[in-house]
C-alpha cells in the first residue's frame, strides 16, 4: 500500500492559504480518482482508500494541525504495519517560486514544521516528498504570517498549475517510481540558483 499525505491545517480559516497547498493537491488527487475522504478519529485524519495506477493507495489529510502532522502519519503506518518508505508527503515550500514543484526520494525538512514533526516521529528522512513552491516571504512579514496568508490574485494561476503538477507527479510516482517523477518534473536549475 502507498500512503499519500497532504499537509495543511484543518478549518475554514486556513482554506486556500499557502500552508494548505498539500491538502489541496491530495484532495484534488482524491477527486480525480473518485476516492472519498472520511474523518477517521483513530488516525486524527481524513483518509480515503482506493486504487491509482493499479496500486492500492491511502490518501491522508492529517487533522492535527501542521506542526503535529507526524502524530497522524505514525498512527497510520503502525496500524497498517508499513515502513516509512511507503509514504509520499506533499507540502508547501517557501524556498521555491510560486507554482514550481520539486520531487525528492529523501531529504531534510528544510525547516517546514510539518515535515520536522513527521521526520521526528518516523526517525528517518528516507521517504518521498513532493514540494510545491509558495514563494519567499516579503521582508516585512514573519514566516508564520506569510504561510498562513492567501495567495495574491496574480499568483493564483501559478499555484493552480503547481497543484496540478503535484497531482501528476504523485501519479507518476505510483505508476513508475520517484526517480521517474524527479526526471519529469524537477526543473533544471540555472547557474547560481540553488535548490533547498
Amino acid at each position: 500500500m502507498h500512503v499519500i499525505v497532504g499537509l495543511g491545517n484543518p478549518g475554514t480559516k486556513y482554506k486556500a492559504t499557502r500552508h494548505n497547498v498539500g491538502f489541496e493537491a491530495v484532495a484534488a488527487l482524491a477527486g480525480d480518482h473518485k476516492i472519498t475522504l472520511k474523518n477517521h478519529s483513530r488516525f486524527r485524519a481524513f483518509v480515503g482508500e482506493g486504487r491509482i495506477a493499479g496500486k492500492q493507495v491511502l490518501l491522508v489529510l492529517p487533522m492535527t494541525f501542521m506542526n503535529l502532522s507526524g502524530e497522524s502519519v505514525i498512527k497510520i503506518l503502525n496500524f497498517y504495519k508499513l515502513p516509512p518508505q511507503a509514504i509520499t508527503v506533499v507540502y508547501d515550500d517557501v524556498s521555491l517560486p510560486v507554482g514550481d514543484i520539486r520531487v525528492r526520494e529523501r531529504g531534510s525538512s528544510g525547516g517546514q514544521k510539518g515535515m520536522v514533526n513527521i521526520i521526528a516521529h518516523l526517525k528517518t528522512e528516507e521517504f518521498s516528498r513532493v514540494r510545491i513552491g509558495v514563494g519567499d516571504k516579503p521582508p516585512q512579514m514573519t514566516l508564520s504570517d506569510y504561510v498562513l496568508s492567501k495567495f495574491l490574485k496574480e499568483e493564483r494561476e501559478d499555484i493552480i498549475k503547481g497543484v496540478t503538477n503535484a497531482v501528476k507527479a504523485v501519479e507518476v510516482i505510483l505508476q513508475e517510481d520517484t526517480l521517474a517523477a524527479m526526471n519529469m518534473f524537477n526543473k533544471r536549475l540555472t547557474k547560481g540558483e540553488k535548490d533547498a
